[in-house]
């Protein structure tokens, strides 16, 4: 399976490491560094994380996990997972 970032995704994901870079550039590359790590696991299982408990109508493909306080919610997809 592949991992494709929604635009929209990635672009939070910069601003928030933006935001800390001003702090510490250590601190926004582990940060940059986590997330995109847990989102590569997700390849060898998809599901190991549960529901959005925000999607309404959620068919159980879109499901949601915290990292280093940032919350990232991807859709599965038969051949891919989508980074929302």
């Amino acid at each position: 399976m592949k991992v494709i970032w929604d635009n929209k995704a990635l672009d939070f994901l910069e601003s928030h490491c933006n935001r800390i870079k001003k702090n510490s550039v250590q601190a926004a590359e582990m940060v940059r560094s986590a997330i995109f790590a847990e989102t590569e696991h997700l390849k060898s299982n998809p599901e190991i994380y549960p529901l959005d408990r925000f999607r309404k109508d959620n068919d159980g493909k879109i499901r949601a996990f915290e990292k280093l306080s940032l919350r990232v919610s991807y859709e599965i997809k038969p051949d891919l997972i989508r980074i929302l």
